[in-house]
């Protein structure tokens, strides 16, 4: 049975900006207690991960996102079939609805951290912007798996 906490970071390291959810997790590794925190990385979400949801209070996906508008966005995940579900990468709510379909329950609370991003090209490395976003990220993660408590989060979620 997996920790009560999942950390799912996703991305690429190899493709700019795409490198933050990733990076964040590299974070979390060295700064935060991980007694209760499972830490799950991977390309991209697929249909299989919805299985990781299992047995958990509570889920933090990560991800870069060139549509936030200030540093990072955190926001409360509902399950949605959308257009994702039929590709090869998956949103966190397709991935919330599989769970639904498949467990016959509703998923645990999720919740998603876009990190703000400009660049994705291949081969490169974190831009300026990036870098200073993904340091304001983890700090804010870092106070939210410090406090692992689904009306904590819900409180920031509507702050943030």
């Amino acid at each position: 049975m997996g920790k009560p906490v999942l950390l799912f970071g996703y991305g690429n390291l190899s493709r700019g900006d795409d490198a933050l959810g990733p990076l964040l997790l590299e974070y979390a590794e060295t700064h935060c207690d991980l007694g209760a925190i499972e830490i799950l990385t991977d390309f991209q979400l697929q249909i299989e991960h919805a299985l990781d949801l299992e047995n958990r209070r509570l889920v933090l996906f990560v991800d870069a996102s060139v549509a936030s508008v200030d540093a990072f966005d955190f926001t409360v995940l509902e399950p949605a079939r959308d257009k994702s579900y039929t590709t090869h990468a998956m949103s966190p709510a397709a991935v919330l609805d599989v769970y639904q379909s498949i467990k016959k329950q509703t998923p645990p609370p999720c919740f998603l951290l876009s990190i703000k991003a400009e660049k994705f090209e291949l081969g490169e490395g974190l831009s300026a912007n990036a870098e200073h976003n993904l340091a304001k990220a983890c700090s804010f993660a870092g106070q939210l798996l410090g406090n692992p408590d689904v009306d904590f989060w819900l409180k920031q979620a509507s702050h943030a």
